[in-house]
């Protein structure tokens, strides 16, 4: 394989990384959800810091029974750049759809940065963080 055709395997097996993470979300599945998180993985919301895969696990599992229940998200790549041949960083550009809503209001929308690592040859999300989008004026 060309390192040109093994970089397109890294971002297409890191994209379905991601694919997992939101087909867990729209299925409601915590353990799912953190089925490819580091052991030590951490996410960093507005308001919070989540320093584990289990800690991340619990969270969530409590948003799908309360808050979060029935949401589904969205999702798109903005850039993935590879840090070295076993790290990676996205970005991207998300939001959550809650029952009824066929678009996410641009207030709710963020841009994430999501970190992968590559452990025993898989890609694994080590570390999420996500910022209110600014949308563009004018």
């Amino acid at each position: 394989m060309t390192a040109n055709q093994t970089r397109a395997a890294d971002e297409t097996a890191i994209r379905n990384v991601l694919k997992g993470v939101y087909e867990a979300w729209n299925a409601s599945d915590a353990d799912a959800f953190v089925a490819d998180y580091t052991e030590d993985a951490s996410a960093i919301l507005p308001g919070s810091y989540r320093k584990s895969r289990e800690e991340i696990r619990e969270s969530m599992k409590a948003g799908f029974s309360t808050f979060l229940k029935g949401s589904t998200t969205t999702d798109k790549v903005l850039n993935i750049r590879f840090l070295n041949d076993d790290a990676a960083v996205v970005v991207s550009e998300t939001g959550i759809l809650f029952p009824g809503e066929t678009e996410v209001p641009g207030d709710r929308l963020v841009v994430a940065s999501w970190v992968l690592v590559r452990q025993d040859g898989k890609w694994l999300l080590a570390a999420y963080q996500n910022s209110p989008a600014v949308m563009n004026q004018g």
